[in-house]
């Protein structure tokens, strides 16, 4: 890298910071930060566990927040002041440039973290997938969409919880229901939200036809026991099954799957990941408090929009990601227009551009 590309960097990095700085509201971090810390002080503080334990979340993820953009100043401001006093020839000059290209990443990712603001966004979610109608073709496109977020959950850190997962007769998956747990996993995964198009060469046609697939992904929160959220007993059909699995060890061969219909929104859940029929319904009842509490944000927003006068397609049920393999290798966000050739790369779970472009469309 050139001198000349260097100084163009830095002053990127610039710009970036003093974005940062506005965007994060650093000093008001700062006073929250202090406000936080005489909270902990308090000798009444530990009487009621919940609400300390609030807190001590919130003093971390501001003190988190500020300690990494501090971290980025300064590593930009040494960065500057070592390039003034090194030549290129100097041994030094080679440890800048890499020292460059680390900032540089710290910086995106730091920009993506600081996008995600929203009531939710640090909790953990629910993913379930449903193909269309296609048969096994959309079933094969279900589980390769499974596999992605499998993939991309695991590079991030993330934990999956298999709560329900219905196999295809001939492949892939009739349905998939997943908790992920880990920080900012909703905040990460709700670009997924909506019905996911695949284009290829159907490997279950001995005509090598071209294929249209379709799989709906919905992501939600997992909304906190506080909120309230009054579901009750009359309006829900609770049935209870056999449960299937991938097979081996997962599978359970008792009737305590749970299947509960909430009769007045017609929102089905399901679990079947434990072996007690009442901690599966426990769970169960805990996705549907999320989905009920997502639905009323849904319909807030909508009246938002009708007096704005805007007209905006609900995401569930709308086509927000086209992945062609053929006759070409595209994957297209409709969007954001934000596209990948590398189809291969995204299927194995590299979606961050996607997100980013997502959040920042929405911000």
């Amino acid at each position: 890298m050139e001198r000349h590309e260097l100084y163009k960097n830095l002053e990127n990095f610039n710009e970036s910071i003093e974005t940062l700085f506005v965007s994060l509201k650093v000093d008001a971090l700062k006073i929250r930060i202090k406000e936080l810390m005489n909270l902990q002080l308090s000798p009444n503080f530990w009487d009621d566990v919940t609400k300390a334990k609030k807190i001590i979340e919130e003093l971390n993820d501001k003190k988190e927040k500020v300690d990494t953009y501090e971290e980025i100043k300064s590593t930009y401001l040494t960065i500057n002041e070592l390039l003034e006093i090194t030549n290129e020839e100097d041994e030094e000059y080679s440890l800048i440039i890499e020292e460059v290209k680390s900032l540089s990443e710290k910086i995106k990712d730091f920009e993506v973290l600081t996008l995600l603001s929203g009531p939710y966004d640090k909790e953990d979610c629910y993913l379930e997938l449903h193909p269309g109608a296609g048969g096994t073709e959309s079933m094969d496109w279900g589980s390769m969409l499974y596999r992605m977020y499998l993939r991309f959950s695991e590079q991030k850190g993330y934990k999956v919880e298999i709560l329900d997962y219905q196999a295809g007769e001939e492949a892939g998956i009739k349905s998939v229901s997943l908790k992920i747990k880990g920080s900012y996993a909703y905040g990460n995964l709700k670009s997924e939200h909506g019905v996911h198009r695949l284009v290829r060469i159907s490997p279950f046609d001995s005509n090598k036809r071209r294929h249209t697939s379709f799989v709906s992904c919905e992501v939600i929160p997992v909304i906190d026991d506080e909120v309230n959220i009054e579901i009750n007993e009359e309006d829900l059909k609770v049935d209870v099954y056999r449960s299937s699995g991938a097979g081996g060890q997962s599978v359970n061969t008792t009737d305590s799957a749970v299947r509960i219909t909430h009769l007045p929104t017609g929102i089905v859940v399901t679990c079947q990941n434990e072996r007690s029929q009442i901690k599966n319904r426990e769970t169960a009842l805990s996705i549907l408090k999320s989905k009920l509490a997502q639905l009323e944000e849904q319909k807030k927003q909508e009246k938002i929009d009708l007096l704005k006068g805007e007209q905006k397609d609900i995401a569930w049920g709308s086509q927000i990601r086209s992945y062609v393999f053929h006759p070409y290798q595209m994957v297209k966000d409709h969007r954001t227009n934000e596209e990948s050739s590398q189809v291969d790369d995204v299927m194995d779970g590299n979606i961050d551009k996607f997100i980013k472009a997502y959040l920042k469309e929405t911000a």
